[in-house]
């Protein structure tokens, strides 16, 4: 038996049998990931089809400054950080880790502790932005319909997620989630559902699941769609180079009339 059977051996992960799934069950792990995937992949198409001119991140920065000048950077670095170590959590199976050397008590180590540094990033940067849009006026007379269902939506998927970390695995006796939700989400994308593998999983990890999933769901709808046109196109592309012209071209030289004198007006 090698290490990683071991390690799940000695603290095992709550999971229900394919027996046991219930009709709420496949409805909550199974009917709402697929029809928001459906939403997501389809609304995206309808989007670009019918509002080119709309996909833009809807930028506020004329309006205001002070506050988009940290909470921005915090959020984005935040987010991208939350991104990559959802990848690897959820994507990538804990034998593949072993396989490179990573045990499952190194991994959980690096998880937390980097997953809890970009999660106050992005916290704080959210905070920030939305502090921002509720306190500025003219930031808030610009919050579009897309904008308050996207906020308090991107909100609650952040702060469940932080929460279940925090609950479970900082101040808690620690959750394998990479042997429950990520064999689910994986399940998923391979067309095996196996919604018995969430099922157990404690009620904050549900949470922070159906709120992504809902967060999928509403992204072709909202300024998140900017996500897609990130100008990748400027790494690559040549210098713009401005030379100055050879000689100097004179300004318009105008007639000088006496003082007082009106002009002529010609018929």
């Amino acid at each position: 038996m090698n290490a990683l059977s071991l390690t799940v051996v000695a603290s095992p992960s709550p999971t229900a049998s394919p027996s046991s799934v219930s009709g709420a069950d496949l409805l909550l792990w199974v009917a709402v990931p697929y029809v928001c995937l459906a939403v997501f992949v389809v609304g995206h198409v309808w989007r670009y089809r019918q509002d080119q001119f709309g996909w833009t991140s809807r930028t506020s920065q004329l309006l205001e400054r002070r506050w988009l000048r940290w909470g921005n950077p915090l959020f984005h670095l935040g987010t991208f950080m939350v991104i990559a170590g959802h990848v690897v959590g959820l994507a990538v199976p804990a034998s593949w880790t072993e396989a490179v050397g990573v045990d499952e008590h190194a991994y959980h180590t690096v998880a937390v502790w980097a997953g809890s540094v970009a999660g106050v990033a992005m916290v704080t940067g959210l905070g920030m932005l939305c502090a921002r849009r509720l306190l500025s006026r003219r930031v808030r007379l610009g919050t579009d319909r897309s904008d308050k269902l996207l906020f308090p939506l991107l909100s609650a998927t952040v702060l469940l997620g932080i929460a279940a970390t925090a609950a479970h695995n900082v101040f808690g006796a620690g959750y394998d989630y990479r042997s429950t939700v990520s064999v689910w989400f994986r399940g998923l994308f391979a067309l095996a559902p196996r919604p018995e593998a969430i099922a157990g999983a404690p009620l904050l990890f549900q949470l922070h699941a159906l709120t992504a999933c809902l967060l999928f769901a509403a992204w072709p709808f909202t300024r998140l769609v900017h996500v897609w046109s990130a100008p990748v196109g400027y790494l690559v592309r040549p210098y713009l180079v401005y030379r100055r012209r050879n000689g100097s071209v004179a300004p318009p030289r105008t007639a000088s009339r006496p003082s007082g004198a009106r002009p002529a007006v010609r018929p």
